[in-house]
C-alpha cells in the first residue's frame, strides 16, 4: 500500500523522537511538569487537572538490551517492566518530575520499588487497584483517586478543582470519541488504516499534550475518511495480549496476508475505550469510568472480560486471534487457557506466540504466523 497518510507522517515524526518527544519538549521549555504513569487505571484525568502532563511509561518500539535492568531485576521480571527500568536508567526520562505507579502485578510494583530506592524523581506514587467489581471495590478505589488527587495537590503546591477536572474529562472523552471514529472505519471490508499504522497513533496518544493530539486526531480521522485507501489483506485479525508498542510486530503479521483489524490490549482499545460519563462529582464519574472500563485480565470476573473480548471479535469480524505474550506477564499467562477456550467454542482459532516486548517480525514468529495463515485458508476452502 503506496497510499501514505499526510498526517500518519506527522505522527511519525513525533514518535521519532521517543520518549522526549517534540510536543512534550515544548510543554516543560513552558515551565510545566511531566509525570509518566504505568497502567491504565491510572486517572490521567486528576494528573492533567493539575496542570501537569501525564505521559505512559514505555519501553521502546523496538527490542532492547536489558543488561542495565537485569542488574535491578530479577531476570524473571517481564521484558515489558525491564525496558521501561533500562530507558530510566539509560537517562532517557530524565525530563519527568514524577512517577505513578499502578499496582497492578507483582512487576510493576518492583518497578516502584527500585523507583523509589533510587529517587530517580522526586514525586513517586503507587496507586492501588481492587481485583473485583464490589461496592467495597469502588470505595477503595475513590479513596485512592482522592489520595492521589491529595499528593498531587500537597507535592506541587496547586489546587485540582472540579471545573479543572470537568475539563479534563473534556479533552480525554474527545481523544476517545476520536479513537471510536477512527476503529469504527476499521470495520469496514477493505479498512482504510493498518493495523501496524493504528498502534503508531496510539503510541503518540501518550506522548504529547492531550488537546494537541486531539486536533492531530480530527485531522487524521478527516483524511482517513475522505481518501480512497484500502488495506491488502485477506484475514482479519484481533492481536490481544501483553503491553505492545512495536508496530513493526504488527506490519509483520500484515505483511503476511492478515489485516489487524482490532486490538485488545493495555496500550490499545482497553486504553480509551470508555467515556466518563456526567455525575454531580467528578471524581465520582472518574472512578466509574476507570473501574468499569474495559478490564485488565487481573480483574475478576473473567466472564466480564470473555464476552466482551467476543462482542468486540463479532463486531470487527475477526477470521482468528493472534495472542502475544511477554515472558514472565503472569496476568495474560494465568488467563490464556480460558481466553482461547472461549474463542475457539465460538470457531475463532488463536496463535499464541510467546516472546519478549519490543520483539518484531523474526524468523520463527513469521514462520508461525504464516501457518496460521495457510490454516485459516484452508478452512476458508472447506
Amino acid at each position: 500500500m503506496s497510499d501514505i497518510l499526510e498526517t500518519l507522517q506527522e505522527i511519525r515524526e513525533i514518535n521519532s523522537c521517543f520518549p522526549y518527544t517534540a510536543p512534550i519538549k515544548a510543554w516543560k521549555e513552558q515551565g510545566k511538569k511531566v509525570i509518566a504513569f504505568q497502567c491504565d487505571y491510572v486517572p490521567e484525568e486528576v494528573i492533567y487537572a493539575a496542570g501537569i502532563l501525564p505521559i505512559r511509561l514505555t519501553g521502546d518500539s523496538g527490542e532492547l538490551g536489558l543488561e542495565e535492568a537485569n542488574a535491578y531485576m530479577y531476570v524473571n521480571t517481564c521484558s515489558f517492566i525491564r525496558g521501561c527500568l533500562e530507558l530510566v536508567l539509560g537517562k532517557r526520562y530524565d525530563f519527568l518530575n514524577g512517577f505513578v505507579s499502578g499496582a497492578t502485578c507483582d512487576c510493576s510494583r518492583r518497578l516502584a520499588d527500585v523507583w523509589i530506592h533510587h529517587r530517580f524523581t522526586p514525586f513517586v506514587h503507587i496507586f492501588s487497584v481492587p481485583r473485583k467489581i464490589t461496592p467495597w471495590a469502588y470505595e477503595l478505589y475513590e479513596a485512592e483517586v482522592h489520595d492521589l488527587q491529595q499528593k498531587l495537590e500537597d507535592f506541587f503546591k496547586v489546587e485540582i478543582t472540579n471545573e479543572a477536572l470537568w475539563e479534563a474529562v473534556e479533552v480525554y472523552n474527545k481523544r476517545r470519541e476520536l479513537f471510536k471514529k477512527l476503529h469504527e472505519l476499521r470495520k469496514l471490508d477493505a479498512p482504510p488504516i493498518s493495523g501496524a499504522e493504528t498502534l503508531e497513533v496510539l503510541n503518540a496518544s501518550s506522548r504529547m499534550p492531550p488537546d494537541q493530539f486531539n486536533k492531530v486526531m480530527e485531522r487524521l480521522v478527516e483524511e482517513v475518511s475522505s481518501r480512497k485507501r484500502a488495506v491488502d489483506g485477506k484475514f482479519r485479525l484481533m492481536i490481544n495480549g501483553s503491553p505492545l508498542n512495536n508496530p513493526e510486530f504488527v506490519k509483520a503479521i500484515e505483511d503476511l496476508g492478515g489485516v489487524v483489524v482490532i486490538d485488545e490490549l493495555c496500550t490499545g482499545i482497553r486504553y480509551w475505550w470508555e467515556s466518563v460519563d456526567p455525575a454531580p462529582d467528578p471524581i465520582k464519574a472518574i472512578c466509574r469510568r476507570y473501574l468499569h472500563n474495559f478490564p485488565c485480565p487481573r480483574m475478576e470476573p473473567f466472564e466480564d472480560r470473555a464476552q466482551r473480548a467476543l462482542k468486540i471479535a463479532r463486531d470487527y469480524r475477526i477470521d482468528g486471534v493472534v495472542t502475544e505474550m511477554v515472558r514472565y506477564c503472569v496476568p495474560w499467562t494465568m488467563e490464556q487457557p480460558l481466553q482461547r477456550m472461549i474463542f475457539e467454542e465460538q470457531g475463532i482459532p488463536v496463535l499464541e506466540l510467546d516472546l519478549e516486548y519490543g520483539t518484531a517480525g523474526t524468523g520463527p514468529i513469521r514462520t508461525r504466523v504464516q501457518a496460521f495463515l495457510e490454516m485459516l485458508e484452508a478452512r476458508a476452502v472447506k
